[in-house]
């Protein structure tokens, strides 16, 4: 599989890219793609920045898939993925080989480092991105592009809505539905559901804002619904 990635930033990506290699010998990177015109034409982790996204009409092909590497902002991974889509661009995951797969669905377009627990009958949409050490417990639906921090807990039968925000080591209790496009402070010890486009903070959580709604999903290959 030939892969191509958006963003040239985070170092930790050239361990998982090298881990992929080793356990895939006929996977792999072709390069980055990055908005930053400074990066165009130098090399990131012994790779070729192509440059942003006006070298697209030379990338995309039927033998060439996409990983988004955003994680700073839901909604800047949600609207990239989406151009990319818009412009026929095909998606692959981008997982560490020590994460267990066994019994769990995922969509594409999902970035997933190394040391992910992700139990049996756990669901993943497409385009979202976990980060070191996660505990996505069993039967725990995560939407699409939702980003997940480094040593966050979301236990069981949780649901995370399309677009969510979870902040490092913040802890979402068995069954609690967090609505979409909402944000979940760092150490936040969620115990109740959190509505739509909410912040939440603290232990345990408490919504501090409500921001006005933007998308109605998450969904790169959706179109885009008005929200009322």
């Amino acid at each position: 599989m030939n892969l191509i990635l958006l963003g040239a930033a985070n170092p930790e990506t050239g361990r998982v890219i090298r881990a992929v290699e080793r356990s895939q010998p006929n996977w792999r990177v072709l390069g980055f793609v990055d908005n930053d015109p400074v990066k165009k034409g130098t090399q990131f982790l012994g790779y070729p920045v192509f440059g942003g996204f006006e070298m697209l009409d030379d990338l995309v092909r039927d033998d060439v898939y996409f990983v988004n590497l955003i994680t700073g902002s839901t909604r800047a991974r949600f609207e990239t993925s989406r151009y990319l889509a818009g412009r026929g661009c095909r998606f692959a995951n981008l997982v560490h080989p020590s994460v267990d797969l066994t019994m769990t669905e995922m969509g594409v377009g999902n970035y997933i480092q190394e040391g992910v627990i992700i139990q049996a009958e756990a669901r993943i949409g497409n385009n979202s991105s976990i980060h070191i050490g996660a505990l996505i417990a069993h039967e725990v639906t995560i939407g699409h592009s939702v980003f997940v921090a480094h040593g966050c807990s979301i236990s069981g039968k949780a649901k995370i809505g399309d677009g969510t925000f979870v902040g490092t080591h913040a802890t979402i209790i068995p069954e609690v539905r967090v609505g979409k496009w909402a944000t979940i402070g760092a150490g936040a010890v969620v115990i109740r559901d959190v509505p739509d486009y909410a912040t939440v903070v603290g232990n345990p959580a408490r919504v501090i804002k409500v921001s006005e709604a933007v998308y109605a999903h998450g969904d790169i290959f959706e179109v885009l619904q008005p929200c009322y």
